[in-house]
């Protein structure tokens, strides 16, 4: 570890050792996957970073859609909630899929959202609702958001379901 050359990798402004169960353990203040893998000595199996985009520009899509979750998880293991992991895989799953990185801000998965009611839910919301307003927009509440802001069920699975029931008639 001692003879590991650490020094002048870019993007990376501090080192920190440690010694931990199962040897060495490196960590730093900023992240450059590529070039620490050439490192000497580097163990590239164990060697992670929660950088995102690194992961995706580096190992692709499914690499990040991974490091999502587990960043994810991690972050609500922390502040002690639970949450179903189906659910964080799908936020994953959305962020991803399109094979690129999307972000969850106005200008990512929220603010890509056609649903006047959904863009509003999210961020400013006054200037989504006056917006739409004065042009005279609407709303076909064709997401999810949208259908719980207005307490309908959701458009899919048993709530896409539109059933006409035939009279049963008593035979005599």
């Amino acid at each position: 570890v001692k003879n590991i050359k650490l020094k002048g990798v870019k993007n990376i402004d501090r080192a920190l050792i440690r010694k931990e169960e199962d040897g060495y353990v490196i960590y730093t203040e900023g992240s450059n996957i590529t070039e620490v893998l050439k490192i000497k000595g580097v163990d590239g199996k164990k060697t992670v970073t929660n950088d995102i985009r690194e992961i995706y520009n580096v190992l692709g899509i499914e690499a990040a859609r991974n490091a999502i979750i587990k960043e994810i998880t991690n972050v609500l293991e922390e502040q002690g909630l639970e949450v179903d992991q189906r659910h964080i895989m799908l936020l994953a799953d959305q962020m991803t899929k399109n094979g690129e990185l999307s972000s969850i801000g106005r200008h990512g998965l929220s603010g890509g959202k056609s649903s006047i009611l959904a863009k509003a839910a999210f961020e400013v919301t006054t200037t989504h609702l006056f917006d739409a307003g004065k042009s005279g927009a609407e709303d076909y509440l064709g997401g999810v958001t949208e259908n719980v802001i207005v307490g309908q069920p959701i458009p899919m699975g048993t709530g896409i379901v539109k059933l006409v029931m035939k009279p049963f008639e008593k035979e005599e």
